[in-house]
């Protein structure tokens, strides 16, 4: 017994150092015969250790997949697919605790998996199935190598992992296999799990990428840090890549890492998963009734292509900052030639390497201005950016914010034209055939320079302008016009508050109207979910500004009246600030807060002295402590339904 436990654990370190490591210390020759070895001693003896190697050899068919409850829950992730929505997740949590932590790794493409220990010992693999039950491919799994049949942990474990087949594996199977292929990787490792018989399983040569920890019935982790290094000392294997994160630019960062490297992997990857590092906090956001609250997925599906930098410009934002255009070698994305590309700050510029003369990696997605997404090679000839200490529009001094550059000319042109565009664009104003190059002409010949006098213009205005004729003329006079009655939610956007995207603007505009919103105090404004402290800052400075106070002065004379999304002043949460903290049997989180709204109520993501009720559901955390000590009113979920009338 003792020379077989020797060479099951000498196997399965030398399978370890193939599979997992990539660095085999034996040549095949000495594995081959100490598994030879090994076969012969087991059929002598009729013994076979649990994780001994030989277990994972593909058995005879099996008739169907029997189900299995997972331990716990295997959620799936909320998406992403904007910045807006990602920053929105990213000041959600950061409300919580302003110090969190994230973690970002690669998303793969393939099949979830969910692996359960029992004192040790691999007992089965199971598919992610619904979340709650999964199928049982304990035998397709055992084909895999890339996994331990014994870990050193004692108690029951559920680990976490994508089932991926490697994107040469898939070639070289086609090759084999001509008159049978595999369409691509995803369905590939799919299919492979989930054949019946085990022998087709391994010949497909499937691997387990691990990345959480999905239970622990004692000890459990800390972080997502910890997870992925028990992972890795346990033996599971794991992807080289974790960044942890403290802001938003550096998760985007992190993202735009991720679109670059992806593309050399040799692993079907479709986007970044965005975590939560900290436990604690995990379980204060606690869950929907589909996804965690603390992770989200930013999904790629934007069309890419590579091009060469020729040479790099600077341009004027409406804000002031200075954003560097690249003007590259034509490529095809999304159905359109493109021929220029932007980076976001001159940070960004030279933290993706990105030089005159460099092959970069070009994104476009959503009809939005084609993004540069890193480096991927260097020629010979490659220079650097050179940074700008004068803004090249005005010639007025540069000042450098953080990885930002911006114009101290508040009248610096270009800067006027851009913040009337976005005034005007799509999502804000939505004055349809008010582009930029219009913008600029009205400025230079007609003198607009503010949102109101837009609202000023006439026919006569247009006369003797090149181009307007007039049925052009027409229509922007009537989309003029109509722009008057837009949305709250809208025209909280259009104004151009620092940092206020479509996600905040909603969330603003359900206060009714812009007074209402100007006389937000801080603690009201950080009380929302996706307004943290530098926007909510942002927020005040804007109205306490004369310029501003004027201006929708003005465009408010100018009959500009934002259609009210008020919130109900009746009902049995009327005048209340309320707080849901815990688990609700009855209904989601988002379910809850809209039935508050619909009834008068204000909903709170957090407590504050502006709180005035908190509803408490199972294994409700620090905000009900919070509450308690400020002596904020409790009411647990049956007296909740009861204020709502419902059962």
């Amino acid at each position: 017994m003792d020379r077989m436990r020797y060479l099951v654990d000498t196997l399965n370190k030398w399978a370890y150092e193939y599979y997992v490591q990539d660095a085999p210390s034996v040549s095949d020759r000495e594995y081959d015969a100490l598994y030879d070895e090994l076969k012969e001693l087991e059929r002598e003896t009729g013994v076979r250790l649990p994780d001994s190697p030989t277990r994972r050899v593909g058995g005879e068919p099996i008739k169907a997949f029997a189900r299995h409850r997972h331990i716990a829950p295997l959620f799936s992730l909320d998406k992403a697919v904007t910045e807006d929505e990602l920053s929105a997740f990213i000041t959600r949590v950061h409300k919580l605790d302003p110090a969190a932590a994230f973690t970002v790794e690669y998303k793969f493409d393939g099949l979830t998996m969910c692996l359960t220990y029992e004192e040790g010992r691999f007992v089965r693999a199971t598919t992610r199935g619904n979340g709650t039950e999964g199928e049982d491919v304990t035998a397709q799994a055992l084909t895999v190598r890339s996994f331990p049949l014994a870990i050193p942990y004692r108690g029951t474990l559920e680990v976490r992992g994508e089932a991926i087949i490697r994107l040469s594996v898939l070639e070289a199977y086609n090759r084999e296999h001509p008159d049978e292929p595999l369409k691509n990787a995803r369905n590939a490792a799919a299919g492979a799990i989930r054949n019946l018989d085990p022998k087709i399983t391994a010949m497909r040569r499937p691997e387990i990428i691990f990345y959480d920890i999905n239970y622990m019935s004692a000890d459990p982790v800390s972080s997502q840090q910890e997870a992925v290094e028990k992972l890795k000392a346990w033996g599971f294997q794991t992807f080289p890549f974790l960044r942890v994160c403290s802001s938003f630019d550096e998760v985007r960062a992190a993202v735009d890492e991720i679109e670059v490297g992806r593309k050399s992997l040799d692993v079907l990857t479709d986007g970044a998963v965005i975590k939560t590092d900290s436990e604690v906090i995990r379980r204060e956001m606690g869950y929907t009734d589909k996804f965690p609250r603390w992770a989200i997925a930013y999904k790629f599906e934007a069309e890419e292509a590579e091009a060469t930098i020729e040479r790099v410009v600077w341009q004027v934002g409406r804000t002031g900052k200075l954003t560097p255009l690249a003007f590259i070698t034509p490529v095809e994305l999304a159905g359109a030639t493109v021929r220029r590309a932007t980076l976001n700050n001159y940070g960004d510029l030279t933290r993706k390497d990105v030089k005159v003369g460099s092959r970069v990696l070009v994104r476009r997605s959503n009809e939005v201005i084609p993004e540069i997404l890193g480096a991927v090679s260097h020629a010979e000839g490659s220079v650097p950016v050179e940074k700008p200490l004068v803004c090249p529009a005005c010639g007025s001094p540069v000042a450098e914010v953080g990885a930002n550059l911006f114009c101290t000319n508040r009248a610096c042109p270009p800067r006027t034209v851009q913040k009337l565009t976005h005034y005007c664009s799509k999502n804000a104003a939505d004055v349809e055939g008010m582009s930029e190059a219009t913008l600029t002409v009205l400025y230079e010949k007609r003198n607009v320079r503010n949102f109101s006098d837009l609202y000023a213009l006439t026919g006569s205005s247009f006369e003797g302008l090149e181009g307007f004729r007039e049925k052009k003329t027409e229509n922007l006079l009537s989309a003029i016009d109509a722009s008057r009655r837009m949305p709250l939610e809208r025209f909280l956007y259009a104004i151009g508050i620092d940092g206020i995207g479509r996600v905040a603007a909603r969330d603003l505009a359900a206060f009714g109207s812009v007074e209402a919103v100007a006389a937000l105090t801080f603690d009201e404004l950080v009380a929302l979910e996706n307004i943290g402290e530098i926007t909510a800052n942002s927020i005040l400075r804007f109205f306490a500004d004369e310029e501003n106070r004027a201006e929708l002065a003005r465009l408010k004379a100018a009959g500009v009246c934002p259609a009210s999304s008020a919130r109900p002043t009746q009902g049995a949460f009327a005048g209340e600030n309320v707080v849901l903290t815990g688990g609700l049997a009855s209904m989601s989180r988002p379910e809850a807060q809209k039935k508050i709204e619909e009834r008068g109520g204000t909903a709170q993501s957090s407590v504050t002295r502006k709180t005035t009720l908190v509803v408490a559901g199972s294994d409700a955390g620090s905000k009900l402590q919070k509450a308690l000590a400020l002596g904020i009113r409790v009411i647990g979920e049956e007296e909740f339904l009861a204020m709502l009338g419902e059962q």
